[in-house]
């Protein structure tokens, strides 16, 4: 009998960079992969993600508006975060920013990628503290060059590249972005006032990695850095961010006759900026708030792996046994509490976080079955907290916290089965938990937005994650189909809640003014969601095709005794349905159509459900005429018919509102 290939989900990889290739065990769980074309339409990398239902930033916002501090990412709307519940990784090594877990996406332009896969589902085995709801692990361009260059409406300029080069022994690949905006003001209409001002961004990114074969093995260097300046939407408030990386890999494939094995090592540097400040009434003036003016942090740490492929009688077995470790630290550094025309206090907190585990995956194909799984223990550490307030007139302290250190141990898991049923179809069974320690920014820094106030909370646990999940596909000829359901639980979910209305004086926090709240990060009881998923591609012919895909999670939270007023309640920012369709069309040869339409139900602002952001449908088109073989001329307009998405609400009603409709027009060279 033949031993049985890869499962056709995941289709074979050519890998000539230092990673080891997807795990045969991947086809048993919700993966969904992009690959170059699917990136090609597409500015901004989270923006592409958005194009499957339910992934999506903590805000509507994408990342040409959002603040740094927005910009986490999280799957199936189970319950999303400014720090994201999802992990994301580059060739293995993780993009979450070390201080507040949030991916600043401008470091990494859709143009250096070859293409990224989208795991649902808590993160057991090789992926571990972090993935949440799941992981998105991009992979980096190998071979080839692309440039793309454009202009559009208020201001808009980008121009981004990446290429190869092999002179001699060493590969070198380069990737380069710089893009600037005038944005647009996120308030309109009267309910706008002098006040309201664009969101304007800068952003630069460049990246540069060298290849090298040492025998089997293929040693990799890589060093990245960004920065970008962005308005807030408010006169006098800002946000800048800024980053380096530096990583080094090794890494030998795997054969039938030996193993495979990757070493990687990592650091990160990051620094964020952050004004923000209070707004009058008539949203004619804003007096200053925070100046969060530094937030150095550092980020490193190391994984190794060994994985083995066996080809015994009628099945196939492969194992891989890893460790890893992350370490953080990190502190913000701030003025606050403005009076008289000038700051009065100044505040340091910060501290250190760490996890490590171990971990065994595996994976037994035969015939038609397919059974994957793998076991992880962690275990994480807070360490050194600290937070220092000052009066800046006599320097004495008016606030000296020491956060007491704290450990714990965390063991997860997951298994999946997976069955070929004849006729295209495949049936699957998972079953998985997961973990996601609070960030620095969570543990120690408080912040505010416009009049509302957020405490930080040093006591946090880690998340912890339960589900199950079920799924069919089918693939036929020109068509697939694909269907699954699945329930999830987390415990001592991160929630910001509610405890105080403002005016007030409230300890630690201050002054909170009129129309504001505050809130503080605890864990607030649990989550419960369930959520369907479907999925369907058709190729009418040759030249036209369609796709859609509908999504659908019941999140509530059950706020037990020390959030009652939450039970029964819907996470904030989680909508239960998301939908998107498309479609690609060329009518000649030289000439491609795409159209892609996105719905979403309506959410809630905040965490009691009392600020509604209504349900949005954008519509986005795009033409590419291809001039020459390597040459492109495109033209794209989104947000089509100019709808009014709703991204944010104050106490006193105050809606901001995504961009307008958008015109672009661009050249893409590639060879």
């Amino acid at each position: 009998m033949q031993i049985p290939p890869p499962p056709p989900q995941l289709p074979d990889v050519v890998v000539t960079s230092p990673r080891l290739p997807p795990s045969e065990g991947e086809a048993a769980f919700s993966v969904i992969r992009l690959d170059a074309d699917d990136l090609r339409g597409q500015q901004r990398l989270d923006e592409a993600l958005a194009t499957v239902p339910a992934v999506s930033l903590f805000r509507r916002n994408s990342s040409l508006a959002a603040n740094p501090t927005t910009q986490g990412i999280s799957l199936r709307a189970i319950a999303p975060s400014g720090a994201g519940r999802t992990l994301v990784t580059l060739d293995g090594v993780p993009l979450n920013d070390p201080f507040g877990g949030w991916v600043i996406w401008s470091q990494v332009p859709t143009e250096s990628l070859s293409g990224l896969d989208i795991v649902r589902g808590s993160g057991a085995g090789p992926y571990g503290a972090g993935a949440l709801t799941g992981v998105i692990a991009l992979r980096e361009r190998d071979a080839g060059s692309v440039l793309d260059a454009s202009v559009a409406e208020r201001g808009g300029l980008r121009l981004a590249g990446s290429g190869a080069i092999a002179p001699g022994p060493v590969r070198l690949v380069a990737s380069g972005l710089y893009e600037t905006s005038d944005g647009h003001v996120p308030v309109r209409g009267a309910a706008a006032g002098a006040a309201d001002t664009p969101l304007d961004l800068e952003v630069r990114s460049a990246s540069l990695r060298a290849d090298l074969a040492v025998a089997a093995a293929v040693v990799s260097l890589r060093a990245a850095a960004f920065e970008e300046d962005r308005g807030s939407g408010l006169a006098g408030a800002r946000a800048t961010a800024s980053g380096a990386l530096v990583s080094a890999t090794a890494a030998v494939q795997p054969r039938a006759d030996r193993a495979g094995w990757r070493l990687q090592a990592w650091r990160r540097e990051s620094e964020l900026a952050n004004t923000s400040v209070a707004v009058s009434a008539d949203r004619a003036t804003t007096t200053p708030a925070n100046d969060q003016y530094e937030t150095p942090a550092t980020g490193w740490g190391g994984n190794a792996a060994l994985r083995r492929v066996i080809v015994s009688g009628i099945a196939r077995v492969e194992w891989e046994l890893g460790a890893d470790a992350r370490f953080n630290e990190g502190e913000t550094r701030e003025r606050f509490r403005y009076m008289a025309g000038a700051f009065t206090r100044d505040r340091i907190a910060g501290g250190e976080t760490s996890v490590a585990g171990v971990y065994a995956e595996g994976a037994w194909n035969s015939g038609p079955w397919l059974v994957a799984g793998g076991l992880r223990y962690d275990g994480w550490r807070n360490g050194n907290g600290r937070r220092l307030e000052r009066d800046l007139a006599t320097g004495l302290p008016t606030l000296d916290e020491t956060d007491s250190d704290r450990s714990g141990e965390v063991v997860s898991a997951r298994l999946a089965v997976r069955r070929d049923i004849g006729a295209g179809q495949a049936l699957r069974l998972a079953a998985y938990t997961g973990f996601r320690p609070a960030t620095l920014n969570e543990l120690h820094r408080p912040f505010r937005v416009g009049n509302d106030l957020t405490e930080a909370n040093a006591a946090l646990e880690p998340e912890r994650l339960t589900g199950v999940e079920t799924g069919w596909a089918w693939t036929g000829g020109r068509a697939s189909l694909a269907a699954a359901a699945f329930w999830n639980r987390i415990e001592d979910a991160v929630v910001n809640v509610t405890i105080g209305q403002g005016p007030g004086t409230f300890p630690r926090a201050g002054f909170v003014p009129a129309g504001g709240v505050l809130r503080q990060r605890q864990n607030a009881g649990t989550i419960e969601a369930a959520g369907v998923e479907l999925e369907g591609r058709l190729e009418l012919t040759d030249a036209l095709s369609l796709r859609a895909a509908l999504s659908g999670t019941d999140a509530r939270v059950d706020g037990g005794a020390r959030a009652p007023q939450l039970t029964g309640l819907r996470p904030a920012q989680a909508p239960i349905w998301s939908a998107v369709a498309g479609l690609d069309w060329r009518p000649v040869d030289r000439l491609s159509l795409a159209a892609d339409l996105r719905w979403e139900s309506r959410r809630f602002e905040d965490d009691l459900n009392s600020r509604v952001l209504d349900a949005a449908l954008t519509a986005d088109v795009r033409a590419e005429w291809a001039m020459t073989p390597s040459a492109a001329l495109w033209l794209a307009a989104d947000n089509l018919f100019d709808a009014e998405v709703e991204t944010g609400e104050t106490g006193t009603g105050v809606a901001s509102f995504g961009p307008p409709r958008t015109l672009s027009i661009g050249v893409r060279l590639s060879r």
